[in-house]
């Protein structure tokens, strides 16, 4: 006579289990395209800033040579102190920039974070 209580109970836990671990499973696909998309977005930035820096670099290079002969006969010095002025300048704009992206931090685990943040305050007793 006792043994249908058992069986329901066993069955809702069971599947209480069952949802549990679905949620859980659910929530480590996330984390895990999450992790996915952050390489391949590292990856390209990383790809794409060097190869700028590369030919900016060698743009720069030639700029220089081709003021420096350009005022040769009269202003070569004034030229140079010019140019390299503007480099400093340029250089030191891009540590403070490359700083400032360091400091602001990543978005990675954003969308899996929110989730279970979602997932607790339903799981939360009302009152």
């Amino acid at each position: 006579m006792s043994d249908p209580a058992p069986t329901r109970l066993g069955e809702s836990l069971k599947g209480l289990a069952d949802s549990g671990l679905a949620t859980l499973q659910t929530r480590l696909e996330l984390f895990s395209v999450e992790i996915k998309e952050e390489k391949l977005r590292a990856g390209g930035f990383l790809f794409d800033t060097v190869l700028a820096a590369l030919f900016i670099g060698f743009g720069v290079i030639f700029l220089m040579a081709f003021l420096t002969v350009l005022f040769w006969d009269s202003h070569r010095l004034l030229a140079l102190g010019l140019g390299t002025t503007g480099l400093f300048i340029a250089g030191v704009w891009a540590a403070t920039r490359a700083a400032g992206r360091l400091r602001s931090g990543s978005r990675l685990f954003a969308s899996s974070l929110a989730e279970i943040a979602q997932d607790r305050e339903a799981l939360r007793p009302r009152e």
